[in-house]
């Protein structure tokens, strides 16, 4: 009997000691992180409703818009348009299971897009 709770003991401390070390916080570079995961929570439900078509007119408009030298989009215009890809291409990897791990990773590309970045192409 004594060997089993020190058995068990030994497997709680173990596991305290893992959750601690391994549920850190991580540190972002990002600046504009809490204005984009504030736009996520926003548009996720909306997004989720998109078919295709949707989608299309989204992405189509969004590269339409990024290539027009003439015009620069507001932060809030250009995390809008990225955070609903990011959206749409999380859903794709829900309806299709097999492409899970592409759309992740597609998601997380369109997710850590930067505005700076966008603002330095258009020099």
């Amino acid at each position: 009997m004594r060997k089993i709770i020190q058995i068990a003991v030994f497997y709680f401390l173990l596991f305290c000691t893992s959750s601690i070390s391994f549920g850190q916080e991580k540190v972002s570079n990002d600046a504009d992180l809490v204005f984009k995961e504030t736009l996520y929570a926003k548009f996720k439900k909306e997004v989720r409703a998109y078919d295709k078509n949707d989608f299309d007119k989204l992405f189509f408009e969004f590269f339409q818009k990024q290539n027009d030298k003439s015009l620069t989009l507001s932060k809030e215009e250009f995390y809008t348009y990225t955070i609903k890809i990011a959206c749409y291409s999380e859903k794709f990897g829900l309806l299709y299971k097999d492409q899970k791990e592409e759309a992740l990773k597609a998601k997380e590309d369109w997710f850590s897009r930067s505005y700076n970045d966008y603002l330095n192409s258009k020099k």
